[in-house]
């Protein structure tokens, strides 16, 4: 069986999405559609933005999602390759329910623009952030987090791959957690460069924001499954799915969780679809048996087709 999954903020670069758009009128028509939508030149920014305007969440999210589905419709188009589940992490939730069929790409772009500024504004910068903690096991994570927390907040947003937990919250406080979590033998933990605590209780004004910009957007029955960020599961029913979009901005990604709960169903092949490879890194730890192949450019495209 297959999945396609989407990547979410941190797979960006400038450039993405620019050789299928050459190639492709169906990824040039994504990116066309974008810009109309938003009312301004995001296909400029991701073929040609810098660094620092892509890294801005309110950029990123929209260039991202506009990136995977422009890749989307290309596989569509040249290999007529269907997903059994489809998932995304985090932001990518929204490119999986494109894919989907349960939201238009032209609402979602919309959305996840303002989702984005939502997320920035909700916490100024340098109060909160997050942290990778690598070798410690997620229950240890958690009551280490609550130490460190002494008051604010600090807690596990990301759970990535085996051995892989992002944590997020106050700055203060995830620095504690640092501190913590290296004397109690992980392997690795340090502060990751993003502007704000995703996934965090710290994003509650951002929800309640993000629930007022959802009430306009059309919601379809997924045509496939959709395994979601907040519960692990695959979820078809149309009427939840804002629900779950809005839990999704505050509370942790379970993504190990999700694609345990797809090799349970049956899934043996995954699709990365988007740019960069982060996923397809992240599946090989938690599921070696599978096979993973992704596409986000001509040559990517090419090995798909072999």
């Amino acid at each position: 069986m297959n999945a396609f999954v989407f990547p979410g903020q941190g797979s960006q670069f400038s450039g993405m999405g620019k050789d299928l758009s050459d190639n492709f009128k169906v990824a040039k028509h994504v990116f066309e559609e974008a810009n109309d939508s938003l009312g301004f030149d995001l296909t400029a920014l991701c073929f040609s933005g810098a660094e620092e305007d892509l890294k801005l969440t309110a950029n990123t999210q929209p260039a991202i999602l506009t990136a995977s589905i422009a890749a989307l419709r290309v596989l569509e188009a040249e290999l007529g390759l269907k997903a059994d589940f489809v998932a995304g992490h985090s932001l990518g939730e929204y490119s999986a329910l494109v894919a989907a069929g349960a939201i238009e790409f032209s609402a979602a772009v919309k959305t996840v623009r303002q989702r984005g500024t939502f997320m920035q504004e909700a916490v100024p910068v340098g109060v909160g952030t997050m942290a990778a903690v690598m070798g410690i096991d997620a229950e240890e994570l958690s009551k280490l987090c609550q130490e460190a927390a002494a008051g604010e907040v600090v807690a596990p947003a990301n759970y990535n791959s085996p051995g892989q937990i992002v944590i997020a919250g106050h700055t203060t406080a995830v620095e504690r957690a640092i501190v913590l979590a290296k004397e109690r033998g992980a392997k690795r933990a340090m502060l990751l460069p993003v502007s704000a605590p995703f996934h965090s209780s710290l994003m509650a004004p951002a929800a309640q924001r993000l629930q007022d910009e959802l009430e306009s957007v059309l919601v379809s029955v997924p045509n496939c499954p959709v395994v979601t960020n907040v519960e692990a599961q695959p979820c078809t029913d149309d009427s939840r799915i804002k629900e779950l979009l809005v839990k999704q901005v505050c509370a942790p990604v379970r993504w190990d969780e999700s694609i345990l709960k797809m090799k349970d169903l049956g899934v043996d092949n995954y699709v990365e679809i988007g740019p960069g490879r982060v996923l397809s890194t992240l599946i090989k730890r938690i599921d070696r048996p599978a096979t993973i192949k992704n596409i986000g450019d001509v040559a990517s495209l090419e090995k798909l087709q072999k």
